[in-house]
């Protein structure tokens, strides 16, 4: 990608002695696959730094900033492909009747005691580069054992991409109702045709606090060891050869073979069966939830009592002597 710098582009014209109007017939000549995917892992990336609040204008200017000469146009067309448009932010409003179908759900997850599998499901989406372009992957991971339970790689992030990896999980596990499922605030978890999934089979939506993504630390552990241990280490000429790659990393290995720290070094598969034959109870137990009170509330309740005087109980009666109210 050619770097711009300070130079504006008349005086970059004199001092190459090209015309202007040669330089932009120059500039929307078509660009080679490796500069298109240049531009487009710039684009990701102000995009992640800033969790998705820039819109091509933002960073059009950003790139600027960094010296990548693009228009800003090519900059909305390929947000637009790539599903990185900004995302709206809408004010927050209290209402007692509302048909709001993206709705934000109260955050479960952090309150749960899990006493077994198919108690909490953390959802999660991640991007993957090929060679020519983005695909992304939606994971669910069982929140007792680690185990991926379901999975979904596509070319874009619709809605279509969490629901697969949830119908998948759904069919593998077949959860009894009020499991707790958790994800982030996207819009592909908030949408009706996802929520509608959830219902359908009675489980309980719960989704993390804005800005905080250590309530889905497991599934984010997951990501960052599937991109370090197979995504890096590979290259995949096509989407059908990164599936098939995903598809024997997380099914021969992550939950059979390889052996995780938070598991006492055993498999999620190992863990879940011997679980199951140490405790054939495990499955009929719900997770509790575990309520902390805040450091105000923890203040009033010491409050209370302090400065008030109660009236002290009346003595015993003296053995032999009977009051007048008894008589």
């Amino acid at each position: 990608m050619p770097l711009q710098g300070g130079l504006s582009i008349e005086r970059m014209c004199q001092l190459a002695e090209v015309s202007r109007a040669g330089f932009y017939r120059w500039l929307q000549e078509p660009q080679p696959v490796e500069e298109e995917m240049e531009v487009r892992s710039a684009i990701q990336q102000i995009a992640l730094e800033h969790r998705r609040r820039y819109g091509y204008r933002r960073i059009s200017a950003e790139l600027r900033r960094r010296g990548m000469v693009v228009n800003h146009k090519r900059v909305a067309r390929i947000m637009r492909e790539d599903n990185w448009l900004a995302v709206q932010l809408r004010q927050f409003v209290v209402t007692t009747k509302s048909d709001h179908k993206l709705e934000v759900y109260l955050n479960l997850a952090r309150r749960l005691k899990l006493t077994g599998i198919d108690q909490l499901w953390v959802a999660d989406i991640t991007y993957i580069r090929l060679t020519t372009e983005f695909v992304y992957l939606a994971v669910i991971l069982d929140g007792f054992s680690r185990k991926v339970v379901g999975w979904s790689l596509e070319r874009d992030l619709s809605s279509r991409l969490a629901t697969a990896a949830l119908e998948q999980a759904i069919a593998t596990r077949r959860p009894a109702a009020g499991l707790v499922h958790h994800s982030d605030r996207g819009v592909q978890y908030a949408s009706a045709e996802y929520v509608a999934v959830l219902e359908k089979h009675a489980m309980i939506p719960s989704m993390s606090r804005p800005a905080n993504p250590y309530d889905n630390a497991s599934c984010e552990s997951f990501m960052k060891t599937l991109k370090r241990e197979e995504i890096y280490a590979n290259q995949y000429n096509d989407l059908v050869h990164l599936r098939s790659h995903i598809e024997e990393f997380i099914d021969q290995y992550y939950n059979r073979q390889r052996l995780h720290s938070a598991l006492g070094y055993r498999s999620p598969e190992e863990f879940e069966q011997q679980t199951r034959h140490s405790d054939t109870m495990t499955q009929f137990r719900c997770p509790s939830v575990e309520f902390a009170l805040s450091a105000e509330c923890k203040a009033s309740t010491e409050m209370l009592g302090k400065g008030i005087k109660w009236p002290s109980p009346s003595p015993d009666p003296i053995p032999g002597q009977v009051r007048n109210d008894q008589t």
